[in-house]
């Protein structure tokens, strides 16, 4: 899986699906699914010939893996975060065998693309004891919380950290210890990482700013622009 989000992400994605695609949309209802379903369904359909189908997450239940088993490419959608964080709980491997058995790419955007890393900021936005974030939406405010993820992508994934100031709890995340590495990625900002080591790709809009641990301790940064790529360990599934 990809930490994908913004413009260049749906054609990259799209084309690895493949011609007439069937899409399988994972969207969390807190209440408004329809709506949401219906924001990500226009999408795609601009851009290729393919068909948008919704597996449906009851706010507060699991995501099923079997009920996506006939889609060509699974996009992860936005949302609550630790909501997405739970739907995913428990179905790391079934998830893994069906996007490796049969190719699935499969993209996140926002929190999708949070919770495509090994391991998740499941909530908080300006605290890992002190603040390290400004701008985060007050219901993802609090004392940063790390749980298990998919496991698809190779760092940690943050979204939007030139729109709200994330970049700060990344990297307060990686120098405390609690994530190895990570991604943030601003908005209409996207990242293709394949699964055979080959380097990881930027495009888009914005920037995509890499948080390693350093050997001195703390945390360095490194932001690439569209065009740019860099290396990271082997991803664990194919991914767009």
């Amino acid at each position: 899986m990809g930490a994908v989000r913004g413009r260049g992400g749906p054609r990259a994605f799209l084309r690895a699906a493949g011609t007439a695609a069937r899409i399988g949309c994972v969207i969390v209802d807190e209440g408004d699914g329809a709506e949401e379903f219906a924001r990500y369904d226009a999408v795609p359909r601009k851009v290729a010939d393919c068909r948008p189908v919704p597996p449906p997450v009851p706010l507060g239940e699991r995501f099923e893996p079997g009920a996506a088993a006939d889609v060509d490419g699974l996009l992860v959608c936005g949302g609550l975060t630790p909501a997405y964080v739970g739907a995913f709980a428990g179905c790391r491997e079934q998830t893994h065998r069906l996007l490796g058995e049969r190719g699935v790419p499969c993209p996140g955007f926002s929190t999708g693309a949070v919770v495509a890393a090994a391991d998740a900021v499941a909530r908080g936005g300006g605290w890992t004891g002190s603040r390290c974030a400004r701008g985060t939406p007050p219901r993802s405010r609090g004392e940063v919380e790390v749980r298990p993820g998919l496991g698809l992508v190779p760092f940690e994934v943050d979204v939007r950290p030139a729109q709200w100031g994330t970049l700060g709890r990344l990297v307060a995340a990686v120098a405390s210890g609690r994530v190895p590495r990570g991604l943030a990625l601003d908005e209409d900002t996207v990242v293709e990482v394949p699964v055979d080591g080959a380097p990881v790709r930027v495009a888009g809009l914005g920037r995509a700013h890499l948080v390693r641990s350093a050997a001195e301790g703390g945390a360095v940064v490194r932001s690439y622009t569209a065009g740019e790529s860099f290396t990271v360990p082997q991803a664990t599934a194919r991914s767009v």
